[in-house]
């Protein structure tokens, strides 16, 4: 089996019966090939960033500029020697709403205890799924994230930013380059919203513990 947090898990497929560009707070975790330490080092508990960990911050940060149609949010982020977390919310948009006609839009997705919400991040999913991981808690359920070929959901968004990092890194280090895939979590209640907040705020704090450590 695979490891992730120093815990052991079965690995698992996306959730068949969600759509990766609905409304929805998601949290990414990206590697870099064979866990190469290409964004900085970590001294004293604190992440000192290299100018291609720069990049990788300014990239991130210019997602939410580079996609204004689709309504996005920046949680917290961090970008660490080999790898980067960060929570993306994607907000209603035209893309995952549907139209009866101008003043009639619905989302596409009914979140189940929302209230009346102003975006995302006040409005975390509170759905299940039958088939979705029995998973303690928020950290022990990080899914592969596997796309074919889409636009405006969570992998046109990830292509874009690893793209874009590539060949600015590339310029720096000819050999740089991402772990073919990512891995991805729904995140379903605004508990497990803090939860990984905290965990991304504070994964300095743990780099020598990390599992994602060369």
């Amino acid at each position: 089996m695979e490891k992730f947090n120093n815990m052991y898990r079965i690995p698992s497929a996306r959730a068949s019966k969600w759509n990766y560009g609905w409304n929805a707070a998601y949290f990414v975790t990206i590697c870099t090939k064979e866990r190469e330490c290409y964004f900085g080092e970590i001294e004293s508990n604190i992440m000192h960033l290299s100018e291609i960990g720069r990049i990788v911050e300014t990239e991130w940060l210019r997602t939410v500029f580079l996609r204004p149609d689709m309504n996005l949010e920046l949680g917290r982020f961090v970008v660490m020697p080999n790898h980067f977390h960060g929570i993306i919310i994607i907000g209603r948009n035209r893309y995952n709403t549907v139209c009866r006609d101008a003043m009639h839009c619905v989302s596409t997705v009914e979140f189940a205890g929302n209230g009346n919400c102003r975006d995302a991040v006040q409005c975390v999913s509170t759905v299940d799924f039958a088939d979705d991981d029995n998973c303690r808690d928020a950290m022990h359920c990080v899914s592969t994230g596997i796309f074919g070929p889409q636009s405006k959901n969570l992998a046109s968004i990830i292509r874009g930013f690893k793209s874009s990092v590539t060949i600015q890194s590339r310029q720096i280090h000819a050999d740089f380059a991402w772990q073919s895939r990512f891995h991805e979590h729904i995140i379903r209640t605004n508990r497990a919203y803090q939860y990984i907040s905290n965990y991304i705020e504070n994964n300095p704090l743990t780099w020598e513990k990390d599992s994602l450590k060369r």
